[in-house]
């Protein structure tokens, strides 16, 4: 008898976790995703997981195009997913953490003292970016020498050249710095590199079947390249993977993702105990992860770029939903898409863009036209036109092209610039990621 109750107990859950996974709104979703596609907002694919089992999945645009063919996106097509590999980085830290061979408390001169303040750097404080190092992407020297293989002796002599941006864990600053020399620590300490690291520890453990070290893209081995889009989309350049390490260098799919977090969650790749210390939020970041709030649900995870791929994933530990969107091309911010996707999926307030503009004469553009400064601004900014379309040029800095969106608002999802003009005034109000600041016409 109590053999039977168990078997119907488990059977009544087993169909309260269906219905749970079937309440996602999936029709939602794809009007989400088909509005992107049909306006070139963006291309990839997205995979939803809940309780383990994928319950959506949907890809849109292509992986390649022209390349020499068009190849359409699917589910099977592999990203590179730039900083998302950070998350693979911190589990391989922290299993050697688990198994003696490291501390959190090792600092970095042990492995790396030509490394400025490196007696005075943790393990601890680069997983969590609390070490002070300068990030080295954002070096102006990086552009010269991004798309060319590096040894790590070349990558450490820059490492070890650039200035210190704070005294190390005073505060917290995302640096890419710390999550290569964190690759080579584990690479010196097991005296394997780091695409054997992660196909042992992590790929082969939890069975992924889609992810790992990227080389040169490949598109015959259902690898996408990346494309940027200004009325037709433009193959972008590639960063050769010897350079971004543990940073930014591997590849994967949605759906493998989806099982890589589930798994880190499940204790299949670390234990409880050490995934608390990860989920630990210190000046907004924990170890390898950031946390987010979605109204009253919490979601663990990462975003990564690299070239003109973005990447989201996301874990919510009560719902026991993994989501993942990975993009190799599109004007639309991928922040703005994963956050309508999230919405969606818990059943949030959100409504589809349309993106729909407005159409305007060459002549209903020149009252916006000039040269216009702030104080708040380090440098001057000039709206010109291009037949129909306003165009605003910072600077010493590439012109953009603004899409008109209201009366007198102009907009570039992109960067997320939004602008409002005062024509009476001379002025305009230009809104970026929450910050404001109004430039007037000289």
């Amino acid at each position: 008898m109590i053999k039977k109750i168990l078997a119907l107990a488990l059977t009544a859950a087993g169909l309260a976790a269906s219905v749970q996974a079937q309440t996602i709104n999936k029709p939602r979703l794809d009007s989400l995703l088909n509005v992107l596609a049909a306006n070139n907002k963006s291309m990839g694919s997205l995979a939803i997981s809940q309780n383990g089992q994928i319950v959506y999945q949907k890809s849109i645009g292509n992986a390649a195009i022209d390349s020499p063919a068009t190849i359409p996106a699917t589910a099977k097509t592999k990203y590179r997913i730039g900083s998302i590999s950070k998350m693979f980085t911190g589990v391989m830290v922290m299993q050697l953490v688990e198994e003696g061979k490291l501390t959190l408390e090792t600092t970095l001169d042990k492995f790396y003292p030509q490394v400025p303040n490196a007696a005075k750097i943790t393990i601890g404080m680069m997983l969590n970016h609390h070490s002070g190092l300068h990030n080295f992407t954002n070096d102006p020297a990086y552009n010269t020498y991004m798309l060319a293989p590096q040894t790590h002796e070349q990558l450490l002599a820059r490492i070890a050249a650039m200035k210190p941006d704070f005294e190390p864990g005073s505060k917290a600053q995302y640096s890419n710095t710390n999550f290569v020399l964190l690759s080579y620590v584990i690479e010196k300490i097991t005296q394997k590199s780091y695409a054997e690291l992660v196909k042992q520890r992590v790929v082969n453990k939890i069975g992924l079947k889609d992810t790992y070290y990227g080389v040169k893209t490949n598109t015959a081995n259902n690898e996408a390249l990346s494309y940027t889009y200004d009325g037709k989309w433009n193959k972008f350049a590639e960063t050769d993977m010897s350079i971004p390490s543990g940073a930014g260098a591997m590849v994967s799919t949605p759906a493998d993702l989806d099982k890589f977090i589930e798994s880190l969650f499940a204790g299949k790749l670390v234990k409880p105990a050490t995934l608390e210390l990860m989920k630990t939020m210190k000046d907004g970041y924990g170890m390898a992860m950031f946390l987010t709030i979605n109204g009253d649900k919490q979601s663990y995870g990462h975003g990564g770029a690299i070239d003109a791929y973005r990447s989201e994933l996301a874990y919510f530990p009560v719902e026991k939903i993994a989501i993942c969107y990975i993009s190799n091309g599109g004007s639309y911010g991928i922040d703005k898409i994963f956050k309508g996707v999230k919405s969606i999926v818990l059943n949030q307030t959100y409504t589809i863009p349309t993106f729909k503009t407005l159409a305007l004469k060459t002549e209903d553009l020149d009252k916006y036209l000039g040269v216009y400064t702030s104080p708040d601004f380090p440098v001057k900014i000039t709206m010109s036109k291009d037949n129909t379309t306003l165009v605003g040029t910072a600077a010493g800095q590439s012109a953009i092209k603004f899409d008109a969106v209201a009366k007198n608002v102009f907009e570039f999802e992109p960067y997320d610039i939004h602008l409002e003009f005062d024509v009476d005034k001379g002025q305009f109000i230009l809104t970026q990621r929450g910050k404001i600041t109004v430039f007037t016409k000289e």
